[in-house]
């Protein structure tokens, strides 16, 4: 049996332990806070970040890293992207040699404009073989429920995710695999920003004209820029591309459009925080990466550039929609 670790316990991370679970595989959970761990181990649920959903019983929790990566031979990350480099350099030491690396989580770095792949080479001294990112539709709670989902297992070792394709299919989570990682990643880390945009749309009272529009765009920047880094742009079509940026979107369950939708009706970036509860909307800090990635490639990225602007500058939504649809006429290619 593989022996797996999941490093972080919030919606994603727990869910994501609970698919290792039913595929047959020995995993532990590390959560930041013992109290946390206790209660999964004890009753058998998360309801701090799945409220209702009962945990396998064979899943196990821990509030020590050290404990956690023990022997496992899959290590999975589960944490707000940008705290991923100063906890790696504190479990870097303790990771397993020969261990596959994945990431599960969905941004670019702040400062370094890294993906996390990148962070978790510069960190864990990994070759790029052993490190793997998951991406695609996966909104946690769905998946906690066990509604029917496929996702993407990106590697540049087609055998590397061929294994962790087969570590973590079960008859509700369906993995395909693919080796263009830096599309995947940037899949990912884009469309929280786009979803943000959306969501200060719906939050003005827009209609599904106004969404639709943004996706579109939206897809169309996250391709300009993927193509620039060398991503395949096949992988846009598809569900770490496309397929997440559809569910992000338009799902009330996506914390990027709830917390656009806050925005759009009006409230600052710290009231907007406040009513989320705590939960990372991970597009506030992309759209920021983003922008420097972009900035660094010298690639047109105008949604992203209207987000951040709202999230950190001062400007108004209805600013943004004048800004972005005032921009020259162009042709869609």
């Amino acid at each position: 049996m593989t022996r797996a670790a999941v490093l972080g316990a919030g919606n994603w991370g727990t869910t994501f332990a609970k698919v290792l679970v039913d595929a047959g595989n020995d995993v532990t959970l590390w959560a930041r806070r013992p109290e946390l761990a206790d209660d999964i181990n004890a009753v058998h649920r998360n309801d701090d970040y799945l409220p209702g959903i009962e945990l396998p019983p064979a899943l196990v929790a821990t509030h020590d890293p050290v404990a956690a990566l023990r022997g496992a031979d899959l290590v999975a990350f589960a944490i707000p992207s940008q705290s991923l480099r100063e906890n790696l350099a504190a479990w870097a030491a303790h990771l397993p040699p020969d261990a596959t690396l994945v990431s599960l989580m969905k941004g670019v770095e702040l400062g370094s404009a890294k993906r996390m792949s990148e962070v978790i080479a510069e960190i864990s001294g990994a070759p790029a073989e052993r490190i793997a990112v998951v991406s695609g539709p996966n909104l946690a709670r769905e998946i906690a429920e066990e509604q029917p989902t496929a996702t993407v297992v990106a590697c540049v070792d087609e055998a590397r995710a061929e294994s962790v394709q087969k570590l973590c299919g079960t008859s509700y989570f369906r993995p395909y695999t693919n080796s263009d990682v830096v599309g995947c990643e940037l899949g990912g880390a884009v469309k929280n920003v786009i979803a943000l945009a959306c969501g200060i749309g719906q939050g003005m009272g827009f209609g599904d004209n106004t969404v639709a529009s943004i996706i579109t765009r939206g897809l169309a920047e996250t391709a300009r820029l993927g193509e620039c880094l060398g991503a395949d742009p096949l992988t846009f079509a598809g569900l770490a591309g496309l397929g997440d940026l559809v569910a992000t979107c338009n799902s009330p369950l996506s914390r990027n459009r709830s917390f656009g939708e806050r925005l759009g009706r009006g409230e600052s970036l710290d009231e907007a925080q406040a009513g989320t509860r705590g939960q990372v909307a991970e597009g506030v800090k992309s759209c920021r990466s983003v922008l420097e990635l972009a900035k660094r490639h010298d690639v047109d990225v105008p949604i992203t550039a209207a987000v951040e602007a709202v999230c950190f500058r001062g400007m108004t939504p209805p600013q943004m929609l004048e800004l972005l649809m005032s921009r020259s006429m162009k042709s869609e290619s």
